[in-house]
């Protein structure tokens, strides 16, 4: 038996979807074009904030107190890993919070200080005949820029304090000054300068 093939203009008309036809709102596209960029951006943003606050940070000298080591200028990579795991160690150079003493006379919380570890907690610290005695015994120093020009009587350094100086003795805002540094205002350890360029490497 011969069948009639099916007359397709008898079908109902297929209704398009409107919703199918209409322009995406403008934030979609906007975000379909530049959401994954912005995604990495904030990724990004989020592990710079994680590094420098716990793990290094850069910074740069703006003063004389650590000549020779250090010059106006220089940058520097201070890392704070390894004093979790200990305090610093004499001659290390450290970057800190001014204490109490320092902000009561205006100094600001993040207006940071560098100097060199001298005393330990428990230490006898003195100067007199231009030299340090640190339980009455001769500090060797071949980094300073010259002998200091004062006397300082002999003091012990407190339990969780430390006893800084800078570099260049005699012109340097130090615990010869204003007293001990708690351990707490300790922001990392000088490690590293990265600039200038000729003088690239570590530090002592």
């Amino acid at each position: 038996m011969k069948t009639n093939p099916v007359d397709k203009a008898s079908d109902p008309p297929r209704r398009s979807n409107p919703e199918s036809t209409l322009p995406q709102p403008l934030l979609l596209q906007w975000w379909q074009k530049w959401g994954e960029n912005i995604k990495i951006l904030v990724l990004a943003l989020g592990l710079a904030f994680l590094i420098r606050t716990f793990v290094a940070e850069p910074r740069y000298i703006p003063s004389e107190s650590m000549l020779p080591t250090l010059e106006i200028g220089d940058r520097l990579i201070v890392e704070k890993l390894s004093y979790y795991s200990h305090l610093p160690q004499r001659g290390d150079i450290i970057v800190f919070a001014p204490p109490p003493q320092l902000q009561e006379l205006g100094y600001q919380k993040d207006q940071a200080f560098i100097k060199r570890v001298i005393g330990l907690p428990g230490e006898t610290i003195e100067v007199k005949n231009g030299r340090v005695l640190i339980d009455r015994q001769l500090l060797t120093e071949s980094y300073i820029a010259a002998p200091p020009d004062y006397l300082m009587s002999s003091i012990v350094v407190p339990p969780t304090q430390l006893f800084v100086m800078g570099d260049n003795r005699n012109n340097s805002n130090d615990s010869h000054v204003w007293g001990f540094l708690p351990t707490a205002n300790i922001i990392g350890h000088a490690c590293f300068r990265f600039w200038p360029l000729e003088r690239l490497g570590g530090m002592r």
